[in-house]
């Protein structure tokens, strides 16, 4: 089984450091890395060819601005049987990689499978706040918004076969959208997807510090939601579900 990773980055140099640094430590390597440059005026680049001989690493570019437009890019360059996706700020542990392989392997109908967050830095009430009311609030409402579960954009691994089947549905130019939920919602009752709630990486807790940033966050996630309600309204979703 062949595992690439898929890192967007735009002016991330520092964070990606650490990500590919957390990479080198998997028990399992990834068999390709490919960092996929958006626009990056910083030397983002340049720590990644610099990570190259290390565990594989190769950029991709996407000139159009947005997370949606560089992950797709990054999808569409992986060769892996497995795509896996980290942003830049994710940490993941060092079994990461050896539990998606597992998973895959012992599971031929799994198409994705995804994990949540851990936010890094925060202790006590505000890290439990912050796994309540952002993590699983996250996991819940969005799962139920769609009749599925829903894939984490900082943790999450897809069949490349799952991917060529609903790639032409995301969309790839609204820099306004949650790729990771309209991602999800491409897939449908038939397709067998996991949140294994044991699947964690380590994640910024930025947003936590920066009211706007974390307005942005929701604003997103429900435009995301009503866009793509428009063609695939959550009564027929779940009748679908239940149907199966």
């Amino acid at each position: 089984m062949h595992i690439s990773v898929v890192i967007p980055v735009l002016d991330d140099a520092r964070e990606l450091e650490g990500c590919l640094a957390s990479l080198a430590t998997q028990t399992r390597s990834p068999d390709e890395v490919v960092v996929v440059d958006n626009g990056c005026s910083d030397d983002s680049v340049a720590v990644a060819l610099a990570a190259d001989a290390r565990i594989g690493v190769r950029v991709a570019v996407e000139p159009v601005r947005g997370i949606p437009a560089a992950a797709a890019a990054g999808y569409d360059s992986a060769t892996g049987d497995i795509i896996a996706r980290l942003d830049a700020d994710s940490r993941p542990g060092p079994g990461w990689l050896a539990r998606i392989e597992a998973a895959f392997t012992a599971d031929p109908e799994l198409a994705a499978i995804s994990g949540p967050g851990e936010f890094i830095g925060l202790e006590g009430w505000r890290a439990r706040a912050a796994k309540l009311l952002y993590m699983d609030a996250f996991f819940v409402s969005v799962g139920a918004a769609m009749a599925h579960p829903v894939l984490f954009g900082s943790n999450l691994a897809m069949r490349r076969s799952a991917w060529e089947r609903v790639r032409d549905g995301v969309n790839r130019t609204d820099p306004e959208l949650h790729d990771d939920i309209d991602l999800s919602f491409q897939f449908g009752a038939d397709d067998r997807l996991l949140v294994d709630r044991s699947l964690t990486v380590g994640i910024s807790a930025r947003p936590f510090d920066d009211p706007a940033a974390m307005r942005r966050r929701f604003s997103r996630a429900f435009r995301t939601i009503f866009l793509n309600w428009r063609s695939s309204p959550p009564s027929r979703r779940w009748l679908e579900r239940v149907q199966r």
